[in-house]
């Protein structure tokens, strides 16, 4: 008989913003296949299970998918309880498609629980909501990144066209989104934010317009990032801009 997969969002960060469901899973799980990013406090809730790692970084050296998708089949077959432990939420931008489909080819049951997205762990870092009453009424969530072989996608026109735009896995390619972006029409002084590892305690937030993106991102480290760009950033950047110079000016 088979065993039940279990596609479980491991949020963005922070171990205590795991949902409750996911948490109980872990607890009762047989084997955890479990993506780079998830905290050890997360993972450390699978006292009991074999631990997997199957994380993919840009950039690194990864586990290709249809392997993934192989040991999740494999694993359904000898244990009752599999946890693929995703980042953030697995329906956005985690390729959880791809596991999906091939469990359904194999006959396998599985059940999808949500997590929390980086998205909003960003915007509760910044304190601005993405959506503001007059202000922000859509949002787009968009990745500029083409994997191999896959054709273009039109990230651009969405972002140009959205009040709010979360950019995920961006801050690599920030030299080429902003000067894409700017090209396409949107304003150079356009507010935006880059977080760095948001959730954590380490998080770090740095305001600037469109233009200054690429030297945003040259001063982030390694951890994950999202890009938030819009007009419901004005007040908190200028707001952080003088912060700065009051701390610039107690130093002097």
């Amino acid at each position: 008989m088979n065993g039940k997969v279990y596609l479980v969002g491991a949020g963005p960060g922070a171990p205590d913003l795991l949902t409750l469901r996911a948490a109980r899973l872990l607890e009762s799980a047989d084997i955890v296949f479990y993506d780079a990013l998830v905290h050890p406090q997360t993972l450390a809730l699978a006292k009991g299970a074999a631990k997997i790692a199957v994380g993919k970084r840009c950039g690194r050296h990864s586990t290709a998918q249809k392997f993934i998708n192989k040991r999740l089949v494999d694993a359904a077959a000898k244990f009752e309880v599999v946890v693929r432990l995703k980042g953030g939420d697995p329906m956005l931008f985690g390729r959880a498609q791809e596991e999906i489909d091939a469990l359904r080819v194999a006959g396998i049951e599985f059940e999808v629980v949500p997590g929390v997205t980086a998205a909003s762990a960003a915007s509760a870092d910044l304190r601005v909501s993405l959506t503001q009453r007059g202000r922000a009424r859509h949002v787009c969530f968009v990745t500029p990144r083409v994997g191999k072989d896959e054709p273009d996608n039109d990230w651009p026109d969405s972002v140009n066209a959205a009040d709010t735009a979360v950019l995920y896995m961006g801050a690599g390619l920030a030299d080429s989104i902003a000067a894409t972006l700017i090209a396409r029409g949107r304003d150079a002084g356009t507010p935006v934010a880059l977080v760095e590892n948001a959730s954590l305690p380490e998080r770090r937030i740095l305001f600037g317009a469109l233009r200054d993106l690429p030297r945003l991102a040259r001063e982030t480290g390694v951890g994950p990032a999202v890009i938030v760009l819009g007009e419901v950033l004005r007040e908190a950047a200028e707001f952080d801009a003088r912060m700065a110079v009051s701390e610039l000016l107690r130093r002097a």
